[in-house]
């Protein structure tokens, strides 16, 4: 056992620098060229809170296995866990949301000023911002706490008659009881009538994360769902679109043309809104055309990237070709997988959390055996579908971003993501893990008993008045099947037609 706990040990430590190194090199690789050696404190918010949000995706596979190393104990309290994962976890929790409500929308407000003014302009500006929405945030959490910041536990008022120390036990179905009457067993013969409703107040803390995993729960509900489908699906349906053959030299050149058409009007268009910026006339109409310059900017990159996807060009023009070609197969075969991934999560939810009771453990059965093959293997495979999910809620957000009006487009662009889109994203992402943790540890509660995630996303969070409902009655499990389904819909109905270039732009006036 205290080899096991040695790995433990040795196995979260990689895993944190792994991960620090790869959201470096996300940074690295994505950051926009306009953001390179500067805006260095956006930076380190989020490398830091990529770093937060794949650590508390990964620390609830690090629980199970901190749980794993005492199964031979008789009970919880006999062995010295690994890792004291209740204080980290609340650690974690307490990171998360200073990052969520305070450093992000500061570095987001500081990077937005305007860079005309000094740093510390910058600085101040941002910070009152800052305080005016935790002003807010405040108000409103204190009211809500004060009006509804309790819980009510549904109780069993049990009641037992005493009874002689037998000389022997005999116990069967038809005498689950000592003695031979039930008047000696009238805890276990309880009618339902003697059911009480016990209210008392929460913590502050523990009401502001309830409220917290609330928003998550939504924005992972619609995000997850259409993610779910959309991650495997857009993969499969990409190599599908695939261009089939290299085009002509005319083609390129008469679909060059419509491009180089379009840039200049875009140009032209964005040259005309910053003149309006400058005379201060940034109305309604103003942000709206904005919107639709920065929508047909990402519309017109991926225009020049598919034309030369269909036409490469220079002296390694059939490499390019051939690297195009492997890499929508590699797509296929990740859409494939990720496929069989999505089907299996999705007959999870529906046979072990929304059928009372559960049909079957499934995948909590698939954990527990690979676990007997060998200790980290079902813990590893149990990482890969909770880090899977928070890949479909990102994937599902990214989709959602570009097609809803009232959703800010913060595309992830390969070389061209600036910072406040990094930190939007980041952001988005920090949120919906809380949410992400805590449905894995309801879906997979058979292979995670008796965790610290369990005792944290206990019956407090699903007894909080006015919103143990949404629990009771698995809102958010149904509303995360019912996108999974419609995305799957659209997919098949729409997902299977060939992109062509967009053509010309013409902005309303």
């Amino acid at each position: 056992m205290g080899d096991f706990n040695l790995a433990l040990v040795i196995v979260a430590i990689v895993v944190c620098v792994i991960i620090f190194i790869f959201n470096v090199y996300l940074l690295v690789n994505y950051q926009h060229p306009d953001d390179k050696n500067q805006a260095y404190f956006p930076k380190f918010v989020v490398v830091f809170g990529l770093s937060v949000a794949l650590i508390s995706i990964l620390m609830l596979p690090a629980d199970v296995a901190n749980r794993q190393a005492c199964k031979h104990a008789l009970y919880n309290g006999a062995c010295n866990l690994t890792l004291p994962m209740k204080d980290l976890w609340l650690a974690i929790y307490i990171v998360d949301a200073v990052l969520v409500f305070f450093i992000i929308p500061f570095a987001m407000f500081y990077y937005e000023g305007d860079q005309d003014k000094g740093i510390g302009k910058r600085i101040k500006s941002a910070l009152i911002w800052v305080v005016v929405m935790a002003i807010v945030c405040g108000l409103l959490l204190g009211i809500l706490y004060g009006l509804v910041g309790e819980v009510d536990f549904t109780v069993m008022h049990l009641s037992s008659n005493t009874a002689s120390f037998p000389n022997s036990w005999d116990f069967s179905s038809s005498q689950p009881c000592i003695g031979n009457g039930a008047r000696q067993c009238s805890a276990f013969t309880t009618s339902a009538s003697s059911e009480k409703t016990w209210t008392m107040r929460t913590t502050f803390p523990e009401y502001v994360v309830a409220l917290a995993t609330i928003v998550g729960s939504v924005l992972f509900a619609i995000f997850g769902g259409v993610g779910i489908a959309c991650l495997p699906l857009g993969l499969i349906f990409s190599f599908i679109r695939r261009p089939k053959a290299v085009i002509t030299r005319s083609q390129y050149i008469k679909e060059a043309t419509e491009l180089g058409k379009k840039a200049r009007e875009l140009k032209k268009a964005a040259d005309g809104l910053h003149q309006e910026e400058r005379s201060g006339s940034k109305g309604r109409k103003w942000r709206k055309n904005v919107k639709a310059v920065e929508k047909e900017l990402l519309q017109l990159e991926e225009d020049v990237k598919l034309l030369e996807e269909m036409y490469p060009q220079g002296e390694k023009a059939e490499t390019a070709w051939a690297l195009t070609v492997l890499g929508y197969l590699a797509k296929l075969v990740l859409g494939v997988l990720g496929l069989i991934v999505s089907v299996a999560w999705v007959v999870h939810i529906v046979i072990y959390l929304l059928i009372d009771p559960p049909l079957s453990p499934f995948l909590n059965e698939v954990f527990i055996k690979l676990d007997d093959v060998w200790g980290l293997l079902g813990t590893a495979a149990f990482a890969f579908f909770c880090f899977y999910l928070l890949l479909a809620v990102i994937a599902g957000a990214m989709m959602l971003g570009l097609r809803l009006v009232f959703i800010t487009i913060h595309p992830m662009k390969w070389g061209a993501t600036l910072m406040n889109s990094f930190l939007f994203n980041v952001g988005l992402i920090l949120l919906c893990s809380i949410s992400v943790i805590q449905f894995c540890s309801t879906a997979f509660a058979y292979y995670a008993r008796a965790t610290a995630a369990q005792e944290i996303f206990g019956h407090t969070l699903q007894s909080l008045r006015g919103i143990k409902y949404l629990y009771k009655y698995n809102v958010f499990q149904i509303a995360f099947i019912a996108l999974a389904g419609l995305t799957f819909v659209y997919y098949a109905a729409f997902g299977w037609r060939r992109k062509k270039l967009s053509g010309r732009f013409q902005l309303s006036s």
